[in-house]
């Protein structure tokens, strides 16, 4: 069982042998399936890697501004482009999945300041994750967040291993303007070396 916002991709990977879930931003998605890895890209965006590592149940989101001033992006009065809502969400799935609060692993990565200039998102949307973890008194194990650089991930919600590339200077621009892009597109629609962390 797998739930998913709208526009989640998924394909199979022949080379590994694993189906492969996109997350893009403003979506989540949970599942059970054991054959399942989630992949994001991260520029100043955030996403949490949530299970619980007794059922194998896990899901990951990814959010774009720590939460919403006006309530509203768009025509979505609770929108995961926002973490408070975004957290909420994936919280909220896995519980209804049969995941304990208590029980829950978290991981959390990106937040970088990937261009040049002073408003800086990143930072913010990573002091919003901590900050918001904090105060629902939720495990987090393992942080990767802030820095310059963007930052690839692969999560296996079943064994909760992590793989996190970080990704060249040259590819920040181009992976600052698709969150640009991609936050327009929201707002007008209806509602360097591969490592391996974090591996238990």
């Amino acid at each position: 069982m797998s739930v998913a916002a709208a526009g989640t991709r998924r394909f199979y990977d022949p080379a590994i042998g694993t189906w492969m879930v996109k997350i893009f931003p403003g979506e989540f998605y949970v599942t059970d399936k054991a054959d399942e890895t989630l992949v994001t890209v991260l520029g100043s965006c955030v996403a949490a890697c949530i299970r619980d590592p007794r059922l194998g149940i896990g899901g990951m989101n990814h959010f774009m501004l720590p939460q919403g001033r006006t309530g509203s992006w768009g025509r979505d009065l609770e929108s995961a482009r926002f973490g408070n809502f975004a957290m909420e969400k994936l919280i909220n799935e896995l519980m209804k999945m049969g995941c304990a609060r208590e029980a829950l692993e978290i991981k959390v990565f990106g937040g970088g300041n990937v261009t040049e200039s002073n408003i800086s998102v990143g930072t913010d949307n990573a002091q919003f994750a901590l900050r918001y973890l904090e105060a629902e008194r939720l495990r987090c194990i393992a942080q990767d967040l802030g820095g310059r650089f963007p930052r690839r991930i692969h999560y296996s919600p079943a064994t909760g291993r992590v793989v996190r590339r970080l990704l060249g200077r040259d590819a920040s621009g181009a992976i600052a303007r698709d969150e640009l892009e991609h936050a327009k597109r929201l707002s007008t629609r209806a509602p360097a070396g591969e490592i391996e962390l974090f591996n238990n």
